[in-house]
């Protein structure tokens, strides 16, 4: 068995689907960071254990969770709310729950626009640290999101979750991207590490990946960069017009991130 924890921030919207995809596991929690809505008396009334922290950002969430939580069983996935579980999911967890010489699996998963699964223009499978255990495993913040300690020990699983991109709408979606935009320029201001040419073309996939998002930082026109990278070349276009809209966010997105760097780097009037 597994535990499962869930971070929410006023998801009374996206919640109930997500506790549906996991009513199987008997240790749920929410780590809440102080909604407002009915999340938390959503979560009570599916059986979750609710507790509350201040947000700062993901990572610290995450090993807040890690350290402070007393979970059930040694093994816990970390969920958000706008994700669901999948059957094919829940019984690859429960065989590697008697694994001890790792401290966690690298998930992958599988992004949906408006109910269509993306597969290519969301660069699929982009590998995430997410089915850990706890207490010793250790997450580290990088730009929004959160990436695994380089100590760690990590294996794969093959199966994976769902993640509705567009649960909340456009607006919603740029809204949080123009958040996460300035996250991602700071983190890269504040890197000390330099790009490692030799990843670019590595056998490792993760790697590739993470050397080409800082090779993009030094290139011109990045947001029609990433359109062509993502539409074309990863070839976007199959996923038909829900990849094409959303290549079309994402080249967005690096609009708003190229505007905080302008104005990171902007000397002080």
């Amino acid at each position: 068995m597994y535990s499962i924890v869930i971070l929410t921030l006023n998801e009374e919207r996206n919640l109930p689907r997500c506790l549906a995809s996991v009513r199987t596991c008997d240790d749920l929690v929410v780590l809440d960071s102080g909604s407002t809505d009915r999340t938390a008396a959503i979560a009570r009334d599916a059986g979750a254990r609710v507790f509350t922290r201040r947000f700062d950002h993901f990572a610290g969430q995450r090993n807040h969770a890690q350290r402070e939580i007393a979970f059930r069983h040694p093994w816990v996935f970390h969920l958000d709310a706008d994700e669901q579980f999948t059957p094919e999911l829940d019984a690859e967890c429960r065989a590697a729950s008697s694994r001890t010489e790792l401290d966690g699996f690298m998930v992958a998963p599988k992004m949906l626009w408006e109910g269509r699964w993306i597969p290519h223009c969301t660069d699929y499978p982009a590998y995430q640290a997410r089915y850990v255990r706890a207490p010793q495993f250790e997450f580290i913040e990088v730009g929004h999101g959160q990436r695994e300690a380089p100590h760690m020990r990590l294996g794969r699983l093959h199966a994976n979750y769902l993640h509705d991109l567009s649960s909340g709408g456009e607006a919603e979606w740029l809204e949080k991207h123009r958040r996460y935009a300035r996250a991602e320029a700071l983190a890269h201001l504040a890197a000390t590490d330099g790009l490692r040419w030799a990843d670019l073309v590595s056998g490792q996939r993760l790697l590739r990946r993470r050397a080409l998002k800082r090779l993009s930082y030094s290139l011109p026109f990045r947001p029609a960069q990433r359109f062509i990278y993502q539409y074309l070349l990863r070839r976007g276009f199959l996923d038909g017009r829900a990849g094409f809209r959303y290549c079309q966010l994402l080249a967005r997105y690096e609009g708003f991130t190229s505007a905080e760097l302008r104005r990171l780097r902007a000397p002080a009037a």
